[in-house]
């Protein structure tokens, strides 16, 4: 063992250097979306605190200037036995008060990757505004170009992970200072698929005790997938047609797991905010939000879309919580008014 006491000063800086170096490449590979935050904010968000432990934060006087103290974050929390890394969430809870209303946020990576950790700048931008937000990962499908194709994992069971971090969430609310009768639950690309299947097919939170009433609003973030067929159709011919076969099945199950196939009146379904970005070079997520949503006022669902000009599908959502954002701006809107919260 090399003692650093025993080495010029100099060779701090190369040990430092080569430490990271090491830490760094035991990271596990994305298979294509890499992690949004840098890596440095991974390893310390992952290893910096043990599972279900507060971490404590300076105040946000002493950093930012903010009159908003920093909110507690509790990270790691098991809500699936046995415990595992898919199956966990992070809670961010304003630093007082008690009774506020819940976020769920679902993460983005193509259903086969991404992190409950890729949140950039909701935590400190929804604490600030009363909201405690909890991150979830779940478990991930397996695509076809890994070492572990096929795996075992299918979309339905990433949906059933949802319903139960849901599940989980509303029960252990108050611990957090939520409120578990106003849960909101928001997603980003898969995320939004799978926002907005358990929000509409009732068979989910049904599993976990649970209906679509205890849900009160959903914020699907430029999602692609509301409807699997017409997906289907429009990549018909494309590299990703063959991924998304896989991914999504024959036709049965891609209706199946389509939430506009579940759309239909009187079964509670929330109010809906659907964000989208405006790009004619890719125009498929603005499609999906209009049929979604055509569907819903169908049913005589509340539902409003925003496009967001001069956004791409990342800055959409990394976005959200920035001052000045129109997306943010409609997203508290909306928050508050199914909170019931100004």
């Amino acid at each position: 063992m090399i003692r650093s006491s025993s080495l010029p000063r100099w060779t701090t800086p190369l040990l430092l250097v080569a430490f990271g170096t090491h830490l760094f490449a035991q990271r596990p590979p994305y298979d294509v979306f890499p992690p949004a935050d840098p890596p440095y904010y991974r390893v310390r968000y992952e290893a910096g605190a043990r599972q279900g432990e507060l971490v404590s934060t300076p105040s946000a006087a002493a950093v930012t200037g903010s009159p908003h103290p920093e909110p507690k974050v509790y990270r790691g929390l098991a809500y699936s036995e046995p415990k595992n890394k898919f199956q966990m969430l992070d809670i961010f809870a304003p630093a007082e008060g008690k009774n506020h209303p819940v976020v769920i946020y679902i993460h983005g990576g193509g259903w086969h990757s991404g992190d409950k950790a890729e949140v950039h700048n909701k935590p400190k931008a929804l604490t600030d505004r009363g909201f405690v937000l909890a991150s979830i990962n779940y478990r991930l499908w397996t695509p076809p170009w890994s070492k572990g194709f096929p795996g075992t994992v299918t979309l339905k069971h990433e949906a059933q992970d949802v319903a139960k971090a849901i599940r989980w969430v509303h029960d252990h609310a108050r611990d957090y200072g939520g409120d578990p009768a106003a849960l909101i639950v928001i997603g980003h690309s898969a995320g939004a698929h799978l926002s907005a299947l358990v929000c509409t097919d009732e068979r989910y939170l049904k599993a976990e005790g649970l209906s679509l009433a205890n849900i009160k609003g959903c914020v699907p973030i430029d999602g692609d997938s509301h409807d699997l067929p017409m997906h289907m159709q429009a990549n018909a011919g494309k590299k990703v047609a063959a991924t998304d076969k896989e991914r999504f099945g024959a036709e049965n199950l891609q209706k199946e797991l389509s939430p506009v196939m579940h759309v239909a009146k009187g079964k509670n379904i929330p109010p809906f905010l659907i964000l989208h970005i405006v790009d004619p070079d890719h125009p498929e997520t603005q499609a999906q939000a209009e049929r979604f949503a055509q569907v819903l006022r169908a049913a005589g669902v509340p539902v409003k879309t925003h496009g967001a000009a001069g956004k791409d599908h990342s800055t959409l959502n990394n976005d959200l919580g920035m001052p000045d954002d129109k997306p943010t701006q409609e997203m508290f809107e909306f928050l508050s008014q199914v909170s019931r919260r100004q």
